[in-house]
């Protein structure tokens, strides 16, 4: 049974439908593939996730 509470991204369908799906942890960020959601996850720092969303909606990623 999973006990974490997944939500799917707002932005998620956006693309042809890549959806990735969060999850809040005690001190941590969880970050999966809704898709296959039994094929793990990875788990960053919240501080990391704000980076990363802020990167992500200024469009600073590389490529």
């Amino acid at each position: 049974m999973d006990i974490l509470k997944w939500r799917k991204s707002s932005r998620s369908n956006i693309n042809g439908g890549d959806c990735v799906e969060v999850a809040r942890l005690p001190y941590a960020i969880g970050i999966r593939d809704s898709k296959n959601p039994h094929h793990g996850h990875l788990t960053i720092t919240p501080n990391a996730f704000h980076a990363l969303t802020h990167r992500i909606k200024h469009d600073e990623l590389p490529r």
